[in-house]
């Protein structure tokens, strides 16, 4: 199959210009002008639009189970095409009494594999540290999983790591180029907060981000900086929200040690009051890290501008409002009964792109790098986030002239609320290419299900490049 894209403005990290697209079969065979249309399949006309690489969403929850409240799974990855993003990297906790690797494979056979609507890949969550677990990890990078996580927050949660965890897998990750990354809020502060403010009866959805301020954060991420300075290995930080986690992060990266973190949309877009919302529906909002206050926005629209935060995920959870984000409420129960996360993945590209690019917080170039290539690097993926000859044709062409409104109705997630519902939208995905095969077509799903596949991932990433 051959497909032409005619007189689209590509983008890149560095400029954009007006040129056509060439894709032979899965790959870009070319980027220039002047391509007959002798032997082509298909022509897409893009003139007046954006081409850009396919989104790589490097944190999404298609397993989560929050005290046995499961999300919604690869079956609804028809939203990630929809909003632009072509490939996600699924955290998929070890199964205790497994190891990494095959609690990975077993996953993948039964929730990924012939179902995923787009491409994928998977972040080990190491959950149960025992020796042999611990020697498995320089294995991960053969096996094409060059990233792993551990949870600092949720003291009590089998997936709890501490230091020592940490400490063992930061040693062990190095020896093969494996990245670890961390979830960084002090679980204990978290813990004690938590039962201090339910004893004195603080209990609606709004005590989820006091129970959890950001010198919980800030800690933890100073905390993980030394413990990897410690273990002379790269560090990642996921879902960076406060200036108190920056300022560590852009002291330790002033010191020329290895340390990278993301941030999130919601963080950038949404403050703590809306967990205050009535009618408890601030409990739509309840995330870890928490939401924060409004000043913190600018300081990590700041970091993405600076480098000093290299992607903004989504940290996709599909909980229901009616049937799950009810859990806190009603006698007995409170915010810490709750599941955390929401569902943002369709519209992670579009809210960037509305609330940053067209209010001039970020550059249409800064959204190239922050949404597709610092992930596909971050990560491994050595043939996605590029639109130039030899990368795989995952190519969004965006139509910035549209206006919409953002909302659960026109949302493919299989969730029943939005926390995007109402806001204005400026731009979208008008087609969509997964590895040259169009998935979106007039901003519709036109793919099917199982078109995604699992993309191994290359070791020594790129918190390893300069080391």
């Amino acid at each position: 199959m051959r497909t032409l894209i005619k007189g689209g403005t590509i983008l890149t990290t560095e400029n954009e210009f007006v040129a056509d697209v060439l894709v032979d079969g899965e790959k870009i065979a070319a980027v220039g002008t002047g391509f007959p249309e002798d032997g082509v399949d298909k022509v897409i006309d893009a003139k007046g639009k954006y081409v850009m690489p396919g989104g790589i969403d490097q944190h999404v929850h298609y397993s989560f189970v929050y005290k046995g409240s499961k999300v919604r799974g690869f079956e609804t990855t028809n939203a990630c095409a929809v909003g632009g993003t072509t490939t996600v990297i699924e955290f998929v906790n070890q199964v205790k009494g497994k190891g990494l690797i095959e609690s990975l494979e077993e996953y993948n056979k039964t929730d990924a594999e012939g179902i995923a609507m787009v491409d994928y890949a998977f972040h080990p969550v190491m959950t149960d540290p025992r020796p042999e677990v611990i020697e498995e990890i320089p294995k991960l990078a053969e096996a094409g999983y060059p990233t792993m996580k551990l949870f600092m927050a949720y003291k009590g949660q089998f997936f709890h790591a501490d230091d020592e965890a940490i400490i063992n897998a930061l040693i062990k990750g190095k020896e093969t180029g494996i990245t670890v990354m961390v979830h960084a809020e002090n679980g204990d502060m978290v813990d004690f907060l938590t039962k201090k403010l339910i004893a004195e009866g603080k209990t609606g959805a709004y005590y989820h981000c006091v129970s959890r301020p950001p010198i919980v954060e800030g800690e933890a991420t100073s905390r993980a900086i030394y413990l990897a300075e410690m273990a002379g290995a790269p560090i990642y930080i996921v879902h960076v929200t406060c200036k108190e986690a920056l300022q560590a992060i852009k002291e330790a990266q002033q010191k020329g040690l290895p340390v990278y973190g993301e941030t999130c949309a919601h963080y950038l877009l949404f403050d703590e009051s809306v967990l205050a919302l009535p009618n408890e529906e601030g409990a739509k909002f309840v995330c870890s890290p928490a939401l924060r206050p409004k000043e913190h926005q600018e300081v990590l629209w700041e970091a993405l501008r600076e480098g000093w935060l290299n992607a903004v995920s989504s940290d996709h959870c599909g909980f229901d409002w009616e049937y799950q984000k009810h859990l806190g409420m009603g006698e007995g129960c409170s915010f810490a009964d709750i599941p955390n996360g929401a569902p943002s993945v369709q519209n992670r590209m579009n809210a960037i792109w509305t609330y940053g690019v067209c209010e001039g917080k970020i550059s249409k170039q800064k959204f190239v790098e922050i949404m597709s290539y610092n992930p596909a690097r971050n990560n491994g993926l050595t043939s996605k986030g590029c639109v130039a000859a030899g990368f795989d044709a995952d190519i969004v062409v965006f139509d910035p002239d549209y206006e919409g409104v953002m909302g659960v109705e026109s949302c493919l997630e299989g969730v029943d609320y939005s926390v995007y519902e109402g806001m204005k939208q400026k731009g979208r995905p008008e087609t969509v290419l997964l590895r040259g095969k169009v998935i979106v077509e007039d901003a519709k799903y036109v793919g099917e299900k199982g078109d995604g596949k699992f993309i191994p991932g290359a070791p020594y990433c790129k918190a390893y490049e300069n080391m």
